[in-house]
């Protein structure tokens, strides 16, 4: 992720403004990878003394990230409609215009799951119904508009693959997964049915032009070689729809329980079945991917990999990893994927510290705002 922004600034009040005045949608990641701490905490098979608070805390930074991002967003489109116009056609900045709906739909999810102690059950129920809509619908928008710009784009000698292009082709199964969360939430019958049947359109959706995008991206590694160094971290983005799409399929899965009963139970029983079944096909891939973008990241790091927005792809697809881990652990209840979700989570609150604390210190001082 590279941010296209103004020259060195002096003082506080100049570092807001121009905060404000230049923020891209790849800042959205940092909405992402801090509500994902959140949401995955409350999916842990193992709850810890202080766990609990410690996850609403997040959820409330991240929600207040989304309000401050997106006001500021929202502005900047107002104000400079040019580079808004800019970044929807530039070949990667394009791409993260599904941060947004991703952002939107981790901070609903984190609404249903943990805002009942602030807000109370239903309007944090109302919070995630409206979230989960507004971000389903930009996600949508984002997987058909953004191929459509990259197709209709009149160069396209300089295209190539980049894990990047994944950004918004996940948001439908980020929404599949976060829909079966909202599930239990509609009355019975005929609007649980629709929900279901959205939800697994998503996944497909996502699932298949996900993976004709990844073929494409590891054919790239494969024959282009590395990204450059500080892109590096894009690479985890991979991990993103693997885990997003075990969460899906066992949160699903488990979920179809309670819209096939009586007669059509055995159509619950082969979802149930088919979530375990994806999930475990699906790990071991996600395995040799992990692997994959941890070596890759080693050698970036020996090259002297600085700091920038990018290292946010180290939190929301290992984020995934813990939710699917979960997820699947708690279908199968099987103990070593349970213990599996801890250790990624674990892994994920180490990476959310670094990047976070990094991110900070980036804006307080200005490195973040300057031309990269």
């Amino acid at each position: 992720m590279t941010v296209t922004v103004p020259a060195p600034i002096s003082t506080e009040t100049d570092t807001h403004r121009r905060t404000f005045e230049h923020i891209t949608p790849n800042w959205f990641a940092a909405v992402m990878g801090t509500g994902i701490v959140a949401t995955a905490a409350a999916t842990l098979p193992v709850q810890l003394p202080g766990l609990h608070v410690f996850a609403v805390a997040v959820w409330v930074i991240a929600a207040t990230a989304l309000v401050v991002i997106g006001g500021a967003f929202a502005r900047h489109w107002m104000s400079h409609r040019d580079r808004a116009v800019a970044y929807a056609r530039h070949p990667v900045m394009v791409q993260f215009y599904g941060a947004l709906p991703m952002a939107m739909l981790t901070v609903g999810a984190g609404a249903g799951l943990l805002g009942s102690d602030l807000l109370g059950s239903a309007a944090a129920a109302a919070l995630f119904a409206a979230l989960w809509i507004a971000g389903t619908i930009a996600g949508l928008l984002a997987s058909v508009v953004v191929p459509y710009r990259m197709i209709t784009a009149a160069d396209h000698t300089d295209t190539a693959a980049l894990p990047a292009w994944l950004m918004p082709v996940v948001p439908p199964m980020v929404s599949a997964s976060t829909g079966a969360l909202l599930l239990p939430h509609l009355p019975d019958g005929q609007w649980r049915l629709a929900l279901l049947c959205a939800c697994y359109a998503m996944f497909g959706l996502s699932l298949i032009v996900g993976m004709i995008t990844m073929t494409l991206i590891y054919g790239r590694l494969l024959h282009g070689g590395l990204p450059p160094v500080d892109a590096t971290p894009t690479v985890w983005i991979t991990l993103g729809l693997i885990g997003q799409s075990i969460t899906a399929a066992n949160l699903l899965g488990t979920d179809a329980s309670m819209v096939f009963t009586g007669a059509q139970s055995s159509i619950a029983v082969g979802l149930h079945v088919f979530g375990i079944g994806y999930g475990l096909i699906m790990g071991g891939f996600g395995v040799l991917m992990f692997t994959l973008a941890t070596a890759l990241t080693v050698h970036a790091v020996r090259r002297n990999m600085g700091f920038s927005l990018t290292w946010w792809s180290f939190t929301f697809p290992v984020g995934t990893c813990v939710t699917g881990a979960a997820a699947l652990g708690r279908a199968l209840d099987f103990g070593a994927l349970q213990a599996l979700a801890v250790a990624l989570y674990v892994l994920l609150l180490t990476a959310w510290m670094t990047v976070a604390t990094r991110t900070v210190r980036g804006v307080l001082r200005g490195n973040l705002l300057r031309p990269n």
